[in-house]
């Protein structure tokens, strides 16, 4: 057990499965005395003489011996359970009520109602999972795409703690032989080989800069990437949208100036959320006050969004305006992709002739022609060929800007040792690196970090 936090004694309860009518739901209890609340509400049999890993089917009574429900208790003992502790999972009908009353009954035995991520902090706290396991716990939980799911359970393994254990372990090492030094600095003994430790740093610096790459398209498989549809009036903006939803979501109209507001739509392409928004037509001879709100909209998006698509009319747009508009995207955002669509009216050959040294796609949005092009030119934009499920990729705030801070630390033992500085002033950097790394892993941590990291999980987990 890592650190013992207030309460920790105490046996918890709390509702696992998600709140409304289900057929099953489960209530957990963890703690000392979980298996002994279990059994005095069910009297079908002893539990505290049952093995662990074992399931029991009987009544569940309250004290007067009515009965609550039927149900089937699966048994963990400690330490061989999810939080180390002695664990009874209670599989229920799913009805709210009933739910309810068997909580409610393990309440009246002791138990107390469990805190948001509890069950995984205990986990943590008896060494079940290091902290970035348990980050990569609700991370799973919250997964809403095969890469933001693979990418947790590849955290949950443990691949990113075994890279920050092994750099901790070189660190701690090449430390107490520096400290060692200190103790015979009257002889002027060296035990730390500095040309070595010196390659240690590099080649951690290396591994450090490859995680804090690696975040960029770890946001992008945690919370999806925002693409604004831009383009004039009538180019196909919304029938574009439509299109990739596969239902009339925006309003289509020969009218221009339609679309007053943008809109925002999510679609899962290839295990990536995208968020496309199809903004106002950008013209410059419009009088309409909320058309004019609308395209100022459209302008904000343009930079604030991750990916920019600028769809044209291949039949009335000129190359000098399609050159006028990147120059407009670019101001604000260099990540875009230039769409031509139409092409069922003029041809593709045509336009590729007449928009010549440009890099478009060219589509029909109506006859959905090359729409299953744009969405794989979306992805390897988004991804760069980097998506790798054997790769370590940093998906949260809190790791990042530790591994920045573990960056600058590095960066100053290597100075120091470049600059041949005695073991006494190199030791507080290193001090500093390994502290930086112990706040991911949680081998450093207090009681107000550790709530507030679990307390964004669900109750019950």
């Amino acid at each position: 057990m890592q650190q013992q936090l207030s309460g920790w004694d105490d046996t918890i309860v709390a509702l696992a499965t998600p709140h409304g009518i289900g057929a099953i739901g489960v209530i957990r209890l963890s703690g000392k005395n979980a298996i002994g609340v279990a059994n005095e509400l069910f009297p079908s049999k002893d539990l505290q003489i049952q093995p662990s890993h074992s399931l029991h089917v009987g009544f569940l009574k309250k004290d007067d011996q009515s009965d609550i429900d039927e149900v089937v208790l699966s048994l963990f003992r400690a330490p061989k359970s999810y939080t180390g502790e002695d664990v009874v999972e209670i599989s229920c009908h799913g009805s709210p009520f009933v739910l309810q009353q068997v909580i409610q009954a393990c309440l009246g035995k002791g138990a107390r109602l469990a805190k948001a991520g509890e069950f995984t902090q205990r986990a943590f706290l008896n060494g079940k999972l290091d902290l970035t396991q348990a980050e990569a716990v609700a991370d799973l939980i919250a997964a809403n795409t095969s890469a933001s799911q693979r990418s947790a359970l590849h955290n949950i393994r443990g691949r990113f703690s075994d890279v920050l254990k092994k750099l901790r372990e070189d660190l701690i090492r090449f430390s107490a032989l520096i400290e060692l030094e200190l103790d015979f600095s009257e002889e002027d003994v060296e035990f730390a080989d500095r040309s070595a430790f010196l390659a240690l740093v590099d080649e951690a610096s290396r591994t450090t800069n490859d995680l804090l790459s690696s975040f960029r398209l770890g946001n992008v498989i945690k919370n999806g990437v925002s693409v604004a549809i831009i383009g004039k009036p009538n180019a196909g903006k919304s029938t574009l949208l439509n299109t990739l939803l596969n239902e009339d979501r925006a309003i289509v109209s020969d009218i221009a100036g339609t679309t007053r507001d943008t809109i925002e739509e999510v679609i899962n392409i290839d295990g990536i959320l995208f968020r496309f928004i199809d903004t106002a037509g950008l013209r410059d001879n419009s009088q309409d006050l909320i058309e004019l709100i609308g395209m100022e909209k459209s302008r904000e998006k343009i930079a604030a969004s991750d990916e920019v698509i600028y769809i044209f009319d291949i039949n009335t747009e000129t190359p000098a305006e399609l050159e006028a508009a990147i120059a407009l995207i670019s101001e604000k955002n260099g990540n875009y992709l230039l769409v031509g669509n139409k092409t069922d009216l003029a041809g593709e050959a045509p336009a590729a002739e007449k928009f010549a040294g440009h890099d478009v796609l060219f589509i029909s949005a109506k006859e959905q022609h090359h729409i299953p092009l744009l969405k794989q030119q979306l992805v390897e934009k988004v991804l760069k060929g980097k998506l790798d499920t054997e790769n370590t990729i940093i998906t949260n705030a809190r790791h990042f800007e530790a591994l920045q801070q573990v960056r600058l630390s590095l960066l100053s033992i290597r100075a120091g040792l470049e600059a041949k500085r005695s073991g006494d002033l190199l030791t507080p950097d290193i001090h500093q690196c390994l502290h930086h790394i112990s706040t991911i892993t949680g081998d450093i941590s207090n009681e107000d970090v550790l709530d507030y990291i679990f307390s964004k999980f669900c109750i019950g987990k």
